[in-house]
C-alpha cells in the first residue's frame, strides 16, 4: 500500500466519524464521498474480469460494500434542526460498520502484502479466481457501493424531512417552521 492509500482510507473513515457529533447534510456532504470513491474507482477499475470465480468474488464484495453502507445509512440518525438546517448524526453502530467495511478492506491490503500472498492465491486457485485484478475490483466496487448506498439511505432520510435539496430560502425555511409549530 502507497501512502496515498492510507491518507484514502483514512479520509473515508473520518466521513462517518465527522458525523458523530453532528453534522450538517445537504447535496455537498452527500456528493463529496461520491465524488471521491469515483474518482479512486477510476484509478483502479479497468475491464471487470468474469472468467471463472473472478466475477461472484467481485459481486461478493458489491454486495458487501451494499450490506454495510445500507446499514449504516440506517444507524444514522437525520434530524431537522429548528432554525431549519438538516442535521446527520451517526451513532456507534454506523460507525463500527464503516470502521468495519473500511478496516477489512485495508486489513486484507495489508495481509496481502505482508505475508498472505500465499494463502490469497491458494484461495484463488480452489475457487477458480482467474485474475488478481478480481480481487482489486471486489475491493474497490465494495467501498463505491458501500458510500453509494450510504449516501442513497442518507439522501431518503434527508428527503424524508421536507427539507430542499436546492434553493430553499430563508423565508420557505421559516414559514416551514412556523407551520411545524402550528401557528
Amino acid at each position: 500500500m502507497t501512502f496515498t492509500d492510507y491518507v484514502l482510507n483514512a479520509a473515508i473513515i473520518a466521513l462517518v466519524l465527522f458525523q458523530i457529533r453532528g453534522r450538517r447534510l445537504g447535496p455537498r456532504t452527500l456528493i463529496l464521498p461520491i465524488t471521491v470513491v469515483v474518482v479512486v474507482a477510476a484509478s483502479y477499475l479497468r475491464a471487470i474480469p468474469t472468467a471463472g470465480g473472478d466475477l461472484p468474488l467481485i459481486l461478493a464484495g458489491a454486495g458487501a460494500g451494499l450490506v454495510l453502507g445500507a446499514a449504516c445509512g440506517l444507524a444514522t440518525a437525520v434530524y431537522r434542526r429548528p432554525d431549519g438546517v438538516v442535521m446527520a448524526k451517526a451513532g456507534p453502530v454506523a460507525a463500527a460498520l464503516w470502521v468495519a467495511g473500511v478496516g477489512a478492506r485495508l486489513a486484507f491490503a495489508l495481509y496481502a502484502t505482508h505475508g498472505g500472498a500465499r494463502a490469497i492465491g491458494d484461495f484463488s486457485v480452489a475457487h477458480h479466481i482467474t485474475s488478481g485484478q478480481a480481487w482489486v475490483d471486489c475491493l474497490v466496487l465494495m467501498a463505491l457501493v458501500e458510500v453509494l448506498s450510504r449516501s442513497a439511505v442518507l439522501a431518503a432520510k434527508f428527503m424524508s424531512t421536507g427539507a430542499r435539496w436546492f434553493g430553499s430560502s430563508q423565508a420557505t425555511v421559516a414559514a416551514t417552521i412556523m407551520t411545524n409549530r402550528g401557528n
